[in-house]
């Protein structure tokens, strides 16, 4: 049931992205968030589709994998478009019934949110999935390092985030381990209501509880053992470098966002000239 679930699993290649620096690729993900929302017409989110359909291709991960990302939101995309179709009163009226108004601009809406939703997830799994939690980490720290001067904790904070996307995969595969094994015990979970479906669900979280606490525990205690602490200097086994890989890869991303935050801040000089670039 959750094997599907790709994010926070790395996958192993050799290709451009999984050598670029981890720090590059941080701060193009974060470009790559804040670009997608000022994407306001279906000719910018094909470009963005080139993009991604561009970096994809130069990871060497499969397609397939980073859809799979995709189906951990499926509700959220629903729900999110339904709330744009039928919220949304501007706009030529298409629908009218019983209590049901649709608007052009409304279908509009909710194409532009469900592309921004799937756009965000397949850019933040390409990032797992090429990168390597202990790669994160230091990435993450190395980004944080200036905040030191105020005492921030940009190490633990780091070493936080990277734990939680390791553990993302594992509990994923114990929750998975639990329902079979309930299922082989002859509960039910593929039939009746919403609501009977959500309280078949109840039994697995105490296990899945007790197993994380668990596997917190043993993380803690081997920590302990090696005499882990976080505040003290700390050397790395592999010093990160900028290559020419980071230096391509920036100048694409800053030339493609670039455009788009142009084409934003002058779409009203040049919405009259050419009005299908808005639509």
């Amino acid at each position: 049931m959750f094997r599907d679930v790709t994010f926070g699993q790395y996958y192993p290649s050799n290709s451009f992205v999984h050598k670029m620096d981890a720090r590059v690729k941080l701060l193009l993900c974060i470009l790559f968030m804040v670009g997608i929302f000022f994407v306001t017409s279906f000719v910018g989110f094909l470009w963005v589709t080139l993009f991604l359909a561009l970096a994809i291709g130069f990871s060497k991960v499969p397609l397939k994998s980073i859809l799979k990302s995709v189906k951990g939101i499926v509700v959220l995309l629903v729900l999110t478009a339904l709330l744009n179709v039928f919220f949304t009163k501007t706009g030529n009226l298409l629908v009218d019934w019983w209590i049901f108004q649709i608007y052009d601009d409304g279908l509009i809406y909710a194409g532009k949110m469900f592309l921004r939703l799937v756009y965000l997830v397949v850019g933040s799994s390409l990032l797992t999935l090429t990168t390597t939690p202990v790669d994160l980490t230091h990435g993450m720290e190395s980004l944080l390092k200036p905040l030191r001067i105020i005492k921030f904790p940009a190490h633990e904070l780091a070493l936080i985030m990277s734990l939680t996307l390791s553990f993302i995969p594992s509990l994923i595969e114990e929750t998975d381990r639990i329902i079979r094994a309930q299922k082989a015990r002859g509960a039910d979970f593929d039939t009746g209501g919403l609501v009977q479906r959500a309280k078949a669900f109840v039994p697995i979280l105490i296990p899945l509880l007790v197993s994380g606490f668990r596997r917190a525990e043993e993380l803690a205690n081997a920590m302990n053992s090696r005499c882990y602490e976080g505040s003290t200097h700390r050397t790395k086994m592999r010093v990160q470098k900028l290559g020419w890989r980071d230096a391509v890869g920036i100048s694409v991303v800053v030339v493609v966002f670039s455009a788009i935050f142009v084409v934003h801040a002058t779409k009203g000089a040049w919405s009259n000239l050419v009005p299908w670039l808005y639509f």
